[in-house]
């Protein structure tokens, strides 16, 4: 029998743990022969990655029709199929005060305010379904969270002034979730929120700012909070990460096409765009700080944290809000290999 490799071993074992704990009808499809063979198609490499990125992408077309920015060769199955992880369509929401009693202290939530609105879903919840197909005082907005990356991102969920729900692909690039539109099967990256492949390829979504806050400041400075409860219409052990120390450690499950090793892989970073530069700050220095000044892409910036979490970025010549991204450094690096780090 040939010997298994240590990443199709690890992929194995999550994708298993993902669906035999919970899973409802989705059958697990591992194949480690087509594992192996994707990943031989993607090395780290600077080439493209502008072009791919830029603000005006080149729209590229396969021999079968098919739209790209991004090569689908480059495109990685991450073990459970489409809509293996399901999304959650129908929220159910609850009080913080109930929600207190299973969410401890110390543990990692998203938290939203949108038009007064304020909002959490639990990474213990996210890390199961990564999606939710949310509406929030009227508008249809799009929460994501992607385990491999550390990223929790929210867009509005319009497509050309249409609302459109999103769910999980069952692939990956750049180690990121792709998710797919219901409406044209488009594949979109989590990270930058662009679609890469179908008919809407090099459309991007609008972000909102969303934050990763630890639950206990959050719940002290926002007691009114609305909290994703654990009644999802879906049997999962929320208690449980099957992801284990992951979120620690230095590896990397997946192919990235570049590396950056300024930083260990899994710090967490706040990156900005603006006119063009991209550039991250560390979470820690701004939990230290609270308020951090700088100049990025001619423009002058404020980087200012709360006590409950919340990072506000805000241009100074204008008073307006840059929308911030929060992500493992090796994502954010990955997706933007021109970053530059405060």
């Amino acid at each position: 029998m040939r010997e298994l490799s240590i990443p199709v071993i690890i992929v194995f074992i999550l994708t298993f743990l993902l669906f035999m704990f919970g899973c409802q009808e989705t059958p697990v499809e591992v194949v480690e022969a087509e594992l192996e063979e994707e990943a031989e198609t993607v090395t780290e490499t600077e080439t493209e990655i502008e072009e791919i990125f830029g603000e005006e992408p080149e729209i590229k077309v396969t021999e079968d029709g098919v739209k790209y920015i991004v090569d689908p060769k480059k495109i990685l199955g991450g073990g459970p199929p489409k809509d293996g992880i399901p999304s959650i369509d129908n929220p159910d929401f609850t009080s913080v005060e109930e929600a207190d009693k299973w969410i401890e202290d110390d543990e990692l939530v998203l938290a939203i305010i949108y038009r007064g609105v304020k909002r959490v879903y639990p990474h213990k919840i996210m890390v199961w379904h990564e999606i939710v197909n949310d509406t929030i005082a009227g508008d249809p907005i799009l929460i994501t969270y992607c385990p491999l990356c550390g990223s929790g991102i929210a867009y509005e969920s319009r497509i050309n002034g249409q609302a459109v729900e999103f769910g999980t692909s069952g692939k990956l690039y750049n180690s990121n979730l792709l998710m797919y539109d219901r409406m044209t099967d488009s594949y979109w990256t989590q990270i930058t929120g662009r679609a890469i492949v179908g008919e809407l390829s090099g459309t991007l979504l609008t972000p909102i700012s969303i934050d990763t806050v630890v639950w206990e400041d959050w719940k002290n400075a926002h007691p009114d909070s609305e909290v994703l409860s654990r009644n999802t219409g879906f049997a999962r052990n929320y208690d449980r990460d099957p992801y284990g120390d992951y979120y620690e450690n230095t590896s990397i499950w997946f192919p990235i096409e570049k590396s950056d090793d300024r930083l260990h892989p899994k710090t967490f970073i706040l990156g900005i765009e603006v006119n063009g530069v991209h550039k991250a700050y560390q979470d820690k220095d701004l939990r230290e700080l609270k308020v951090i000044e700088d100049t990025v892409g001619g423009v002058r910036i404020r980087l200012e944290k709360d006590d409950a979490g919340i990072v506000k970025v805000i241009n100074l010549d204008t008073g307006e809000e840059i929308v911030k991204e929060g992500d493992f450094w090796f994502a954010w690096a990955a997706f933007h290999p021109d970053t530059e780090l405060y």
